[in-house]
């Protein structure tokens, strides 16, 4: 269920989010369209990001733009950001959202694995944001979004260069913050705890799993992507005016 909370100041706003295709980014896209901005969303999956397109045109009116990109291109990533601002005006919002948890073992890690992760999950979140603050700027304001994980905050061992990045994300979110706040631009963060997205559910999800995880949450249900809608609208509204430099943590109260 999406957030009833209206935020005015997100009708007409230029959107961009990353990863905005499937999982918690498609809800992510969803919440800000029916908030009335204009989205753009940059993801490499076509099939669910051109259905995501559709539907959202048919309930609501408000198709939102999707440009197909690879983010480890950062050519491809600028031209992408671009043609957003192009479609949809001067980007004031940007949700770096995309993000690949997969596991690996310390032991068997390579040079090139490393490298690999880290393009995804930690490099893209840079360079959007390299390519929308002469905007934003230009604005006089913007909210950028960066999303980590709560998962190197509980010493998960089974995917270090994800954590790693993910930690690098809040580091990336306070350095620059503090570069950019004269500008009128804040930046946060995000840090869901166990988002149970088709992706979780394929790959890792148990009903073991799930049910010790859920048990040792203060709020004892599962979380699921539109959990995760509220916060981000929050953060990248008015309503956060005075807020920057910060790590939003919404996984239900385990930590």
């Amino acid at each position: 269920m999406m957030p009833s909370a209206r935020f005015t100041d997100l009708e007409g706003a230029s959107v961009l989010i990353t990863g905005g295709g499937s999982g918690i980014g498609a809800s992510l896209t969803e919440g800000f369209v029916r908030q009335g901005s204009r989205v753009a969303f940059i993801d490499i999956a076509e099939e669910e990001s051109t259905e995501l397109c559709a539907r959202l045109d048919k309930e609501t009116g408000n198709r939102p733009a999707y440009v197909k990109a690879d983010l480890r291109d950062v050519g491809a990533l600028r031209d992408a950001v671009a043609y957003a601002a192009a479609t949809n005006g001067p980007i004031t919002v940007l949700v770096n959202n995309a993000a690949r948890d997969d596991r690996h073992a310390a032991e068997d890690l390579t040079a090139e694995n490393w490298d690999a992760n880290l393009s995804i999950n930690l490099r893209p979140h840079f360079f959007t944001i390299q390519a929308v603050v002469p905007g934003m700027r230009a604005a006089g304001r913007g909210s950028i979004i960066n999303f980590t994980s709560t998962s190197f905050m509980l010493n998960i061992g089974d995917m270090p260069a994800y954590t790693a990045a993910k930690a690098g994300v809040i580091g990336l979110t306070k350095g620059l913050a503090g570069r950019y706040g004269k500008d009128g631009i804040r930046i946060n963060a995000i840090a869901p705890g166990w988002v149970i997205t088709e992706r979780q559910r394929a790959l890792w999800v148990t009903e073991e799993s799930l049910n010790n995880h859920i048990s040792r949450q203060s709020i004892p249900r599962m979380m699921l992507p539109h959990d995760i809608v509220g916060p981000c609208l929050f953060l990248a509204s008015d309503a956060s005016s005075m807020l920057t430099a910060q790590t939003l943590v919404v996984d239900g109260g385990l930590l």
